[in-house]
């Protein structure tokens, strides 16, 4: 999946990421990061503004910078990059807020098609995993690399 995104940095462990958000409010600094859960290969991403005085993600900050498909992107390929480091490893997302689970939602769907090429994509309704179906509501997203297929 080739989209306009952000160059990214990232340590040898690739599982903290920075980039730079530009747009009609300046210049953002953002923060992605892959945290151990306490289940063994599972990862929960964490994504937002990096908070100017903590350092911390901010992950309810609205920046609004007008950009957020090219943060999506963004995000996404940092997930290709985690996962190539941590490939039996799943991710676990969910938004900070209703309104920003169901942005992932419909970001998800738009690239479902080129996603499930490198992915196996899960939906959680309630406390049911599924695959994810476009159109259905989810509380959260998984998601493993499959084998055999490591373009980003």
């Amino acid at each position: 999946m080739k989209l306009d995104r952000y160059q990214l940095k990232s340590g040898e462990s690739s599982t903290s990421f920075e980039f730079i958000s530009e747009g009609p409010k300046g210049r953002i600094f953002k923060i992605i990061q892959f945290s151990p859960t306490t289940y063994r290969n599972i990862f929960n991403l964490s994504f937002g503004d990096k908070h100017p005085e903590t350092g911390e993600i901010d992950d309810l900050a609205v920046s609004d910078n007008k950009d957020t498909e090219k943060i999506l992107a963004t995000v996404a390929a940092s997930v290709y990059i985690f996962t190539e480091k941590h490939p039996d490893s799943w991710i676990y997302a969910t938004g900070s807020t209703e309104t920003r689970t169901r942005l992932y939602r419909k970001g998800i769907a738009k690239y479902l098609e080129d996603a499930e090429n490198d992915f196996e994509i899960f939906g959680q309704a309630g406390n049911v995993w599924e695959p994810f179906e476009i159109g259905k509501s989810y509380d959260a997203f998984a998601v493993i690399r499959k084998y055999g297929n490591l373009d980003v």
